[in-house]
């Protein structure tokens, strides 16, 4: 899950710390306009910049629940998916959600959460090309590589909601976190009596992780029309 920073929802004067992204993923931003994304008249564009806006975009956000939500939805109901589209499926899962991922760390004003929001971005992306890369591995690898990535993600996604100072959706963020741990441990604990239900599985999840990220996303839209609201009061 991704999140970012910006200013605090109780005033435009506050800073408030970024968010972070996810269990898949998952992240959370603050509503307003980062303070590291604004420059001076004249200067020239900063890539840094650019990304931290985007990244804390809750458009950024639901796109991230998507790469998870839509690839779920294709395992559970693909008639009779053979080893090959299941890899390429998860593998695709993997490196859009590490890119969703990377540009939501540019959102966040901390480099400690940057560099958190990096790694977890960066351990997406291998694993996607491992899926990739060999069509003809077993349904149990690729269930241990998707389920090793949700457990390291989660556990960094849960350090960064509890050290982060004034984190905005701070309970979502910890939520999304939890649910990727526990996707992490059932998958790689707990045996399936056969491939179909070790992939329906795998579906089940992703939907369960591509909800609860959506539901972040819209949160963090709700926050930034309240902190608009506010700025117009003022």
């Amino acid at each position: 899950m991704t999140t970012s920073r910006g200013t605090s929802p109780q005033g435009p004067d506050r800073p408030s710390p970024g968010p972070e992204q996810d269990p898949g993923g998952a992240a959370t931003t603050t509503p307003s306009t980062p303070a590291s994304t604004t420059a001076p008249a004249g200067a020239a564009p900063d890539p840094a910049r650019a990304l931290g806006r985007l990244g804390g975009s809750w458009l950024w956000i639901l796109g991230s629940a998507l790469a998870s939500l839509v690839p779920g939805i294709l395992i559970l109901v693909w008639p009779q998916e053979t080893l090959h589209v299941l890899a390429v499926i998860l593998g695709l899962y993997l490196l859009a959600t590490g890119a969703f991922r990377f540009v939501a760390a540019f959102g966040r004003t901390e480099s400690g959460e940057r560099l958190t929001g990096l790694l977890v971005a960066l351990l997406f992306v291998p694993a996607g090309v491992l899926c990739l890369r060999n069509p003809l591995q077993t349904i149990t690898a690729l269930s241990l590589i998707v389920g090793v990535v949700w457990l390291v993600s989660g556990i960094l996604v849960l350090y960064a909601a509890v050290v982060a100072e004034d984190l905005p959706h701070r309970g979502f963020v910890t939520g999304v976190a939890v649910i990727a741990i526990l996707a992490g441990v059932v998958v790689l604990a707990l045996p399936a009596p056969s491939a179909r239900v070790l992939t329906r599985l795998l579906g089940l999840w992703l939907i369960l992780l591509g909800v609860s990220e959506a539901v972040v996303a819209l949160a963090w839209r709700a926050a930034l029309r309240r902190a608009a609201a506010r700025g117009q009061a003022v």
